[in-house]
């Protein structure tokens, strides 16, 4: 009961500070990237304000979910099987956008660092309303069938995946939609746009915002070193799923995760 009792308190404490953080430095880049004209035509900018306000909602309505299930145990999702889907389609659609708005900012770091004039033309606000609008769309239609497969389950009756198929592209979803794919596309462009900066001797000779390069590469080096954790535990339960646990052992795997 120790163990169990960390967690709550961790997923209390952290929580708050990660919904607090999170509300303020969205609420925050949200301002900046809207009300400063130069932010509101770079492409990498409009990335990141996207990528913020989606963030902001996702932050506010998740995060705060949990923090109540966990540390309170007002659960919202075992209610009805309408607030399990309602829920569950707001925590994977927004996860999509945001990770490929963090993607899109990382490759359009390397377009306007190259050496290539014909790759650094590529980097147009133009072409970066129309691909995000094109990420909205695709997101939402993937989030259908979360709306479809999920549900109460009649034998533990809490939210859960109602369908076995649907269940193992959960972990493909998890694995590599979340975890390997933006990681992978984040490390490969973020070590080249670092490749591009070294092969000049300033910045400026490539018409690069340093505040811009320097927030797409803490992201970048964030968001990898938070997901290849999170990726490892999502194998463990899986390959685990079918042994037995005793309460110790399912008290350490709760803190863990």
């Amino acid at each position: 009961m120790t163990l169990l009792y960390s967690a709550q308190q961790f997923t209390l404490y952290v929580g708050f500070f990660l919904l607090i953080g999170g509300i303020i430095g969205n609420a925050i880049n949200i301002l900046i990237f809207t009300k400063v004209r130069t932010y509101r035509t770079t492409p990498c900018t409009f990335y990141f304000l996207i990528g913020s306000i989606v963030d902001f909602f996702y932050v506010l309505l998740n995060l705060t979910a949990r923090i109540l299930t966990v540390s309170y145990g007002i659960d919202l999702l075992n209610k009805s099987s309408i607030e399990c889907k309602v829920r569950y389609y707001f925590l994977v659609t927004p996860t999509i956008i945001s990770m490929s708005c963090s993607c899109l900012a990382a490759i359009d770091q390397f377009l306007v660092t190259s050496r290539s004039v014909r790759l650094r033309t590529c980097s147009k606000i133009q072409w970066a309303h129309r691909i995000v609008f094109i990420v909205i769309i695709v997101s939402c239609l993937h989030g259908i069938p979360v709306i479809l497969y999920y549900g109460i389950s009649p034998i533990t009756k809490t939210c859960t995946i109602i369908n076995e198929g649907f269940s193992v592209y959960g972990v493909v979803y998890i694995l590599g939609i979340v975890c390997a794919i933006p990681s992978l596309i984040m490390i490969v462009f973020g070590w080249l746009t670092y490749h591009n900066i070294q092969q000049t001797r300033t910045l400026a000779d490539l018409q690069a915002d340093r505040q811009l390069v320097k927030m797409t590469f803490i992201q970048v080096v964030l968001i990898v070193t938070s997901m290849i954790p999170y990726g490892i535990d999502i194998i463990y339960s899986w390959l685990t799923q079918a042994i037995f646990k005793d309460v110790d052992r399912q008290s350490k795997e709760y803190l863990a995760s």
